[in-house]
C-alpha cells in the first residue's frame, strides 16, 4: 500500500518514486520546485508516511524517553519543553517521566529503556550510583543530565556548577554583603550538583576572606518553595541572621525571599537573594529574582546530539563531559546593602 501511494503520488507530481520518497523522508538534494510540487502531490492525495514501518526497517521505534526526578520543578518542565522542539526537528517523540529520585523507580526506567521501549534516554538520576549508570549506558544510548556520580559513566551534560556558584557568592559578596548563608544542601542524594554548589560558594567566602559558618549552610529535603520558606526562617532565628542568601534554585529562593517579607525584612535592602535555574516565575516575582541562567536549549540539543551519534554508530570511544554556558543575571533582590 506504501508503495503503491508513492507511484501515486509520483504520477501526479510528474517525478520517479525516488524524487517522491526524497522528499518524505527530507533529504536536502531536492529542488525547490520539485519538492514543492511532490508537496503538493502529496497534500492532494492527503499521503501519510508510514513512520513505524519505516522505523521498523531501521531498527528504529522513533521514540526517545526524557526521565526527569519531578515533571512539576519549573526548570525540569523547561528543559522538557526545548527538547521535544529539538526532537521534532529530528521527527523524534518524546515520552516524559518522573521517578521523585527514587532509586527504585530510576533503576526501572533504565531496564525498560534497554527492552527496547525507546531508541535512547536523556536522563537525570538523583538516587542512582555509577555501576547501576554504568549498566544503563552499556544497554542503551544515554545521556546524563546534572552532575554525575564518577567519571566515564555516560555522555553527561551540566553547567559549571562551582563556577556559577563563586559568581553568585561574588555578586552578594561585592554589593557589600558579610553574612552570606546558603540554601539547598542535599547530602542524601548521588547526584552532585549541590554538593559542587556548595564548593563554590564556600571557595568563593575564603577567597574574600570571609570566615565559614556551618549554621549558615542549610540542608533540604526538597528544592520546592516550601523548603526554602522553612530554611529561612530557620536562618532568622540565629543570633545573627544572615543579610544574603544563595539558594541552590529559583523556587527555593522564591520561598526563602517570602519567609523574609514575611518577618517584615525589605528584599533587597535587609537580605539579598540569589537563586540558580532562571525559572520564569523569578522574572515576574516582587522583587525580581537575581539568578544563575544555564543555557538549558543548549542543554537539549546537545543532549539530542549525544543520541543521534550513539544510535548511528559514529561514537564507540568514552564518554563525554559536555559543559553549557550560564551567565548571572542580576535583577532586584540583590541590589547593595541598604539600598531600597
Amino acid at each position: 500500500m506504501g508503495d503503491m501511494s508513492l507511484k501515486d503520488v509520483a504520477a501526479i507530481a510528474g517525478v520517479s518514486v525516488r524524487t517522491v520518497s526524497n522528499v518524505v523522508n527530507r533529504f536536502p538534494h531536492v529542488a525547490p520546485d520539485t519538492r514543492a510540487r511532490v508537496e503538493r502531490a502529496l497534500e492532494q492525495l492527503n499521503y501519510r508516511p508510514n513512520l513505524a514501518a519505516r522505523n521498523l526497517r531501521r531498527g528504529r521505534s522513533g521514540l526517545i524517553g526524557l526521565v526527569v526526578p519531578e515533571i512539576d520543578s519549573p526548570y525540569f518542565s523547561e528543559v522538557a519543553a526545548h527538547l521535544v522542539l529539538a526532537a521534532e526537528e529530528r521527527s523524534w517523540t518524546v515520552l516524559v517521566d518522573q521517578t521523585g529520585g527514587d532509586p527504585a523507580r530510576e533503576r526501572a526506567f533504565l531496564e525498560g529503556a534497554a527492552a527496547g521501549f525507546v531508541d535512547g534516554l536523556v536522563f537525570s538520576p538523583w538516587g542512582l550510583g555509577a555501576a547501576d549508570l554504568r549498566r544503563g549506558a552499556e544497554d542503551i544510548p544515554l545521556v546524563l543530565l546534572g552532575e554525575r556520580t564518577s567519571d566515564g559513566v555516560a555522555d553527561h551534560i551540566a553547567v559549571d556548577n562551582v563556577a556559577a556558584a563563586v559568581e553568585a557568592t561574588e555578586h552578594l559578596i561585592g554589593s557589600g554583603r558579610r553574612r552570606i548563608a546558603a540554601i539547598g544542601l542535599q547530602p542524601h542524594l548521588t547526584n552532585e550538583t549541590a554538593r559542587l554548589r556548595l564548593e563554590g560558594y564556600r571557595a568563593s567566602l575564603r577567597a574574600a576572606g570571609h570566615p565559614s559558618d556551618e549554621q549558615l549552610e542549610i540542608r533540604v529535603a526538597a528544592l520546592h518553595r516550601p523548603d526554602g520558606a522553612a530554611a529561612m526562617r530557620s536562618l532568622l532565628t540565629l543570633p545573627e541572621p544572615p543579610d544574603a542568601v544563595f539558594c541552590f534554585n529559583d523556587q527555593l529562593a522564591l520561598g526563602a525571599m517570602r519567609a523574609a517579607r514575611d518577618a517584615g525584612l525589605d528584599v533587597p535592602r535587609d537580605l539579598a537573594v540569589v537563586g540558580f535555574d532562571d525559572i520564569e516565575d523569578g522574572r515576574y516575582s516582587f522583587p525580581s529574582l537575581t539568578t544563575v541562567s544555564p543555557d538549558k536549549w543548549a542543554i537539549a540539543v546537545r543532549a539530542l546530539e549525544c543520541l543521534a551519534e550513539r544510535l548511528d554508530g559514529k561514537r564507540s570511544e568514552s564518554a563525554r563531559d559536555i559543559v553549557v554556558s550560564h551567565r548571572l543575571i542580576v535583577r532586584e533582590s540583590s541590589g547593595p546593602a541598604g539600598s531600597p
